[in-house]
């Protein structure tokens, strides 16, 4: 069987890395230019003319027209943390180049601070990554799969009743000659015809041809105007031979065994949009794993800044 280009990029090295992002000034220099890549812009008025300053150490930009003062770090998902971006970085690095994921427990040992610091920083790259995914739709065919992620708790109920189960739904785009594109992976409440109505309204673009399995409520596809064929995919290996469900099964068991491989356990009901938002980050970027750092950092330098309650406090789902 012939290599996967895929899986067999080089990527980005740790001594490449290290090289690029080695010290404080590259890091502040490359946040800057994933920040402002044409110049400061104002994140007050968007005006560009500026002036900075220097106060306690740190760099400010003052715009000329309102006269708002911000650092590099402010509105950023480094805003209000004491670690060096240098350690910031490394974890985008650690946890964009692993084949599958880096749980918080490890990243923290390998960046050499708590567990609670690192469980912080991963979920706010985690939520940087999942934001730019929110607007993506899928065009041309579309593979789609319902699924659960998460399993009972101890003394809780089981099998699909479980408060710990999240379903989500799965979306694979291909061409003509059925190679996958971009890939959709988005927690629902349910599998209802007005769950799937609101998701399909979102997530997929005019004109899009769907495939889904024989779940009745996915035939809420048809009102928007989809064309919509049912497969009987059938279940185990087979299903990732079946034309119209190859690859968005083949998909789904990735997704499933990257997050089994890697975590012991996390609350899925609760932050199943972030863990799925990443999965679908990093789908999409496959072809091009050397890029993923700065494409991370893109993405961190411009989402909203997260504070620690803000990251935990998101409503469970069903409550």
């Amino acid at each position: 069987m012939a290599a996967n280009p895929i899986q067999f990029q080089r990527g980005l090295s740790l001594a490449e890395f290290l090289r690029r992002y080695g010290d404080e000034a590259s890091c502040e220099q490359a946040l800057f230019e994933a920040r402002w890549p044409h110049g400061f812009v104002c994140p007050q008025c968007e005006a560009t003319a500026h002036s900075t300053f220097v106060r306690a150490g740190r760099r400010y930009w003052q715009c000329s027209a309102c006269h708002h003062q911000t650092s590099l770090r402010a509105g950023t998902v480094f805003d209000n943390t004491k670690l060096a971006l240098t350690q910031w970085f490394l974890a985008i690095y650690l946890l964009t180049q692993s084949k599958t994921n880096m749980a918080a427990l490890e990243l923290a040992r390998h960046l050499g601070v708590c567990y609670r610091s690192a469980w912080r920083m991963k979920h706010k790259l985690m939520e940087a990554m999942r934001e730019r995914e929110t607007s993506r739709r899928l065009d041309g065919f579309v593979e789609i799969d319902d699924a659960y992620l998460g399993g009972e708790r101890n003394g809780g109920k089981r099998g699909r009743g479980s408060e710990n189960k999240r379903p989500f739904v799965i979306a694979v785009s291909t061409d003509e000659a059925g190679r996958p594109g971009t890939a959709v992976i988005e927690p629902v409440n349910g599998f209802t015809t007005a769950a799937l109505t609101d998701w399909a309204h979102r997530r997929l673009a005019p004109g899009a041809e769907v495939y889904s399995d024989g779940l009745s409520a996915f035939r809420a596809v048809v009102p928007l105007g989809h064309a919509h064929t049912v497969i009987d995919a059938g279940g185990g290996r087979a299903a990732t031979e079946v034309e119209g469900a190859r690859w968005v099964n083949i998909a789904l068991g990735n997704v499933k065994r990257a997050l089994d491989g890697t975590y012991h356990a996390f609350r899925f009901a609760k932050y199943a949009e972030r863990y799925l938002g990443e999965a679908a980050w990093r789908f999409n970027r496959r072809f091009r794993l050397e890029a993923l750092v700065p494409w991370a950092l893109v993405a961190a330098a411009r989402c909203p800044a997260w504070s620690e309650r803000q990251l935990r406090d998101v409503p469970v789902y069903g409550c």
